[in-house]
């Protein structure tokens, strides 16, 4: 089976004191005088953006409804040590109305589910929290 291209983003960015990013589309445009933390913003958006779709998609291959829209909190840190940066991620979900265990269930199925968690996982220290 050969893959199938769903979706392609493309950014243009620029630094300085006048930077910022500009999405092809024009669905983003965004001015920022330095890329951090922007950078960070951008990233736990995107991942956010991404990981509710995926709670989504558990919920409707497990056969359950939620009854409110799902809600993620992300925090991405940008982390000095020894010279060298790294990032690390804290996700919190909020799945209001379900039952916390098969809430979990979801949360656990998602981390499989959304590409940004497949991307960071073994990359980065990820914790995440039910609320």
């Amino acid at each position: 089976m050969t893959a199938k291209v769903l979706f392609t983003g493309k950014t243009h960015n620029t630094g300085g004191r006048e930077g910022g990013t500009r999405s092809s589309d024009g669905q983003l445009d965004l001015k920022f005088a330095q890329p951090h933390p922007a950078a960070e913003n951008l990233f736990g958006a995107a991942w956010s953006a991404c990981y509710i779709g995926a709670l989504e998609l558990a919920a409707a291959q497990k056969k359950i409804t939620l009854p409110t829209l799902p809600t993620v909190d992300t925090e991405i840190d940008l982390v000095l040590d020894s010279g060298s940066y790294f990032l690390r991620a804290r996700l919190s979900v909020g799945l209001p109305g379900i039952d916390r265990e098969v809430a979990q269930t979801l949360v656990d199925a998602a981390h499989g589910i959304c590409p940004y968690s497949k991307a960071t996982h073994g990359n980065i220290e990820i914790q995440t929290n039910l609320l």
